[in-house]
């Protein structure tokens, strides 16, 4: 047994190594300004990818090409960016004032430009853990290419390729839509090119798709092999720069002030800048919907279970719905606040001395002396968190150069997290958030406890929390070191040592803020990386995450309207 705990150290300690490798790499190809992932000098980056075999990208280390995880990348990177041989990733640089079209990818908020046919730009306003998520998608995405390279060409000097990968190319370059027969001809050569079964690119084919592109799989497919093969015939690599205004504006905190700023004069414009203030980190639908459904549709929810309001406002079917509550929102007390200063984090300010109690989800409410301000703020990514909210608990400046304290009274965090005991959909409820990186601890006092979610049907663990440097590197050896060792973690995430840290420094040393706030974080489980089939790859919750998200909404509001 001691022999095995001594293997599983190991494991874990060249795991670790392996990640610092890739940092200490990223932040000096960073500094250099560019690099050719597939050449010389993204060796490295390579190298510990594959040694660490991040769960979210499957079979990245094997012959056969990882279609789960490669949908997973996709999604999150701009359209197109498969066919760019040049990636450059900037800063907020103007191009939304030009003839250049913004491509958002679906899963993750990012403004990214096509500038021609080899060319796509990434506009980074979300400081380094966006810069770390692009760099490892892309390094796994390449690797991918060079595995259908591999199976494809047969000599690289007289350029002679397999025949099935000239029935892909013809499929791609004539440029319609295949009808069902053709689907399942090129789905059968894919799959030769892909080493995967026939069923298995079947049952992952239309989750590609997009509506002006219905078989996108073969186009992607085709696009990551074809500059793969050029790659080795022309020595034509792919490159990855960063533009020079990047470099010098990470950091600084440029769109986390504005970001703040404009939450601070709008507070001041509506009158509510010194009232209590109660901060937020959560979606923009549960904080809304938990406190005005009840008042709008609460008669036709009547006799029906108690979350059946929320999961057919969840339903993605159900679009007047919603806005016949946000509408009924707006009028009686909260403020919408889209995002303009690029951080990607769309704001709700709620003025609950507008709401009519006895008509909400919350009849019993009690507020004392002046009514409090509730923040909403959609989540923010990696060490976002720290730049986000480090500014937001800074004084505001008023127009006449006066200094005003912010009254914040609690900051709350509810999210989606990894565990790493039990499933998807479970809470987890942190007593301390620990930085995979360097170790660096921050323990607190939670407001929220095991005890107030038992009894509503979810398994609940309390517990320390590793907030990681990115999702797109769980490791298997590493974070089950961090369960079943002394730290004994139950989950992990990637913004609560940095909410924390800037929580602890607003209040405790800066003194910009009330020394003692109350801080309260909640997660529900969106994947178990230790369990094979549960990562993030695997696909989403679905209605599973209906109960956690507003029972986590409601415990909170709950506290704030001290029932």
């Amino acid at each position: 047994m001691k022999e095995i705990k001594n293997i599983s150290r190991s494991r874990a300690q060249e795991s670790s190594a392996a990640i610092e490798r890739l940092y200490i790499t990223m932040r000096h190809l960073f500094n250099r300004g560019f690099y050719k992932p597939m050449g010389v000098s993204g060796d490295t980056l390579r190298e510990a990818l594959l040694q660490l075999r991040p769960e979210i990208y499957g079979s990245i280390a094997d012959e056969k090409v990882e279609l789960n995880g490669l949908l997973y990348v996709i999604e999150r990177l701009p359209i197109g960016i498969e066919e760019c041989r040049y990636i450059n990733l900037t800063s907020d640089e103007g191009y939304s004032k030009s003839h250049f079209k913004p491509i958002i990818p679906p899963k993750r908020r990012r403004n990214c430009y096509r500038i021609d046919d080899e060319q796509m730009n990434v506009e980074i306003t979300r400081g380094r853990s966006d810069i770390y998520d692009i760099l490892t998608h892309l390094t796994f995405i390449f690797i991918e290419s060079h595995k259908i390279k591999d199976r494809v060409l047969l000599d690289d000097i007289e350029v002679e390729v397999t025949r099935d990968w000239q029935k892909i190319e013809q499929v791609v370059l004539q440029g319609k839509k295949l009808t069902q027969i053709e689907k399942e001809v090129a789905i059968s050569h894919a799959a030769n090119v892909l080493g995967r079964s026939f069923s298995e690119v079947l049952d992952i084919y239309d989750a590609f798709a997009i509506p002006e592109k219905p078989d996108r799989f073969i186009h992607v497919i085709y696009w990551l092999g074809k500059l793969a093969i050029e790659e080795i015939v022309d020595n034509n690599k792919r490159t990855i720069t960063f533009s020079p205004i990047l470099r010098e504006r990470l950091g600084h905190h440029i769109h986390g002030e504005i970001w703040a700023n404009t939450i601070k004069r709008t507070l001041d414009e509506n009158g509510l800048i010194t009232r209590p203030i109660h901060i937020i980190s959560a979606n923009m639908h549960s904080v809304m919907n938990s406190i005005y459904a009840q008042c709008v549709l609460g008669a036709k929810y009547k006799d029906k279970s108690e979350y059946a309001i929320y999961e057919d406002l969840s339903a993605s079917e159900n679009k007047e719905l919603r806005k016949k509550v946000e509408e009924y929102a707006l009028k009686n007390g909260m403020i919408s606040m889209p995002d303009t200063s690029g951080t990607n984090i769309d704001v709700q300010l709620f003025d609950t001395a507008k709401i009519d109690w006895k008509k909400s989800n919350f009849p019993k409410a009690k507020i004392q002396s002046e009514a409090p301000v509730i923040i909403v703020m959609d989540y923010a990514f990696g060490e976002q968190a720290f730049e986000t909210i480090d500014e937001l608990l800074k004084p505001y400046k008023t127009s006449g150069k006066e200094k005003v304290l912010l009254n914040v009274e609690s900051v709350s965090i509810m999210g989606k997290a990894g565990i790493l005991e039990g499933g998807k959909g479970d809470i987890m409820i942190p007593n301390a958030h620990i930085n995979e990186g360097t170790a660096d601890n921050y323990p607190f006092d939670n407001e929220l406890t095991k005890e107030l979610f038992e009894g509503h049907g979810i398994p609940v663990y309390a517990g320390p929390m590793i907030t990681v440097l990115g999702t797109s590197l769980q490791n298997k050896d590493l974070l089950k070191f961090f369960h079943e060792s002394t730290w004994g973690a139950i989950g992990l995430e990637m913004e609560g040592a940095y909410y924390q840290k800037a929580i602890q420094s607003a209040s405790r040393i800066r003194k910009s803020i009330n020394p003692n706030v109350k801080v309260r974080y909640a997660y529900y489980a969106s994947d178990n990386p230790l369990e094979t089939g549960s990562t993030l790859a695997s696909g989403g919750l679905g209605t599973t995450g209906v109960k956690p998200t507003y029972l986590i909404t409601i415990k909170i509001l709950e506290q704030l309207f001290n029932l």
